[in-house]
């Protein structure tokens, strides 16, 4: 009975030894992959700002590339006037 008692005894303190690792890995894996959460959602954060740049950018570049044709065509319309102001004169 004494030799039963500490195979128990022994396999007791194994299954304790066993369960805490194996709980030690559980808190190990829930903070894992809740730090993958948190990664995912900061690169959709990133994506979305990103994106949104590059919307505000290409809003600049037509403001831009249509101010570009309002100075070309300005300047178009004053280089004819300067002919026609010397033609005259």
């Amino acid at each position: 009975m004494s030799s039963f008692q500490k195979i128990v005894g022994s396999f007791i303190t194994t299954v304790d030894s066993v369960a805490a690792e194996v709980e030690k890995e559980k808190i190990k894996a829930i903070g894992s992959r809740n730090l993958l959460k948190s990664m995912s959602k900061q690169r959709e954060a990133q994506q979305q700002q990103l994106q949104a740049l590059i919307a505000e950018k290409k809003m600049q570049i037509e403001r831009l590339r249509l101010q570009h044709e309002s100075l070309l065509k300005e300047e178009s319309e004053q280089n004819e006037f300067i002919e026609q102001f010397i033609l005259h004169k």
